[in-house]
């Protein structure tokens, strides 16, 4: 063996055991990005306030444009350029009017009761002979194309025997499922009012829909 073999021999064992000790470069995975709170209304409503912040405005208007304009299609008999009309008008009340917002009802409500004014406005000015107008409701049996015409026609039929007030409320209840007192808001009118115009309005949707419910009910 050659005199020079033990120290090539040992030369090699270091540098595996080098390797084996070096330290090793580890990659992290990089962070997720921390998903940003999204800020109340409350929050948003100070922001427009304080700062008159348009994008706070824009933010409220966001979020809120989808349920308003579905109101107001109902209300609208489902005319939908005319309730997009209404919804601009609501929103454009809504920000002059930022400041009567005191938060004894939830922004979202608040926002419904300007876009009924909006529509009364509408219906005093320009169609006094206007009534609420109503959708079918959704069902638990899953009637056919033909079940679910006739009984739309029907349940017009029945809406149109209600009052104004009594449609309104049931609009508000129902269509907007709101609480009594939330909709009492919306509608300014007592608490009371609301829960007898719902019942009665009930009544007559029960009887002249007899014929739609179901067997045994």
């Amino acid at each position: 063996m050659s005199a020079y073999a033990p120290l090539v021999a040992l030369s090699a064992v270091s540098r595996r055991v080098g390797r084996r000790d070096a330290p090793r470069t580890v990659t992290m995975a990089p962070r997720p990005p921390a998903r940003a709170i999204p800020l109340s209304d409350a929050v948003l409503v100070a922001r427009v306030l304080a700062d008159d912040d348009r994008h706070a405005f824009a933010e409220l208007t966001r979020r809120h444009q989808s349920a308003v304009r579905s109101l107001l299609r109902r209300l609208t008999r489902h005319d939908h350029a005319l309730a997009d009309d209404l919804a601009q008008d609501t929103f454009i009340h809504v920000y002059r009017n930022l400041r009567q917002f005191r938060g004894d009802a939830k922004f979202a409500t608040w926002i419904y009761r300007i876009a009924y004014n909006t529509f009364l406005a509408h219906v005093r000015s320009a169609h006094p002979e206007e009534e609420l107008p109503e959708q079918l409701p959704e069902d638990g049996f899953g009637p056919s194309l033909a079940q679910a015409s006739a009984m739309k026609i029907d349940v017009a039929r029945a809406l149109a025997t209600l009052s104004e007030v009594e449609r309104a409320a049931i609009i508000q209840c129902y269509y907007q499922d709101l609480s009594h007192e939330e909709a009492a808001y919306v509608l300014g009118c007592p608490l009371g009012t609301v829960k007898t115009n719902v019942l009665r309005a009930k009544r007559k949707l029960r009887a002249v829909l007899a014929a739609w419910s179901p067997a045994g009910t």
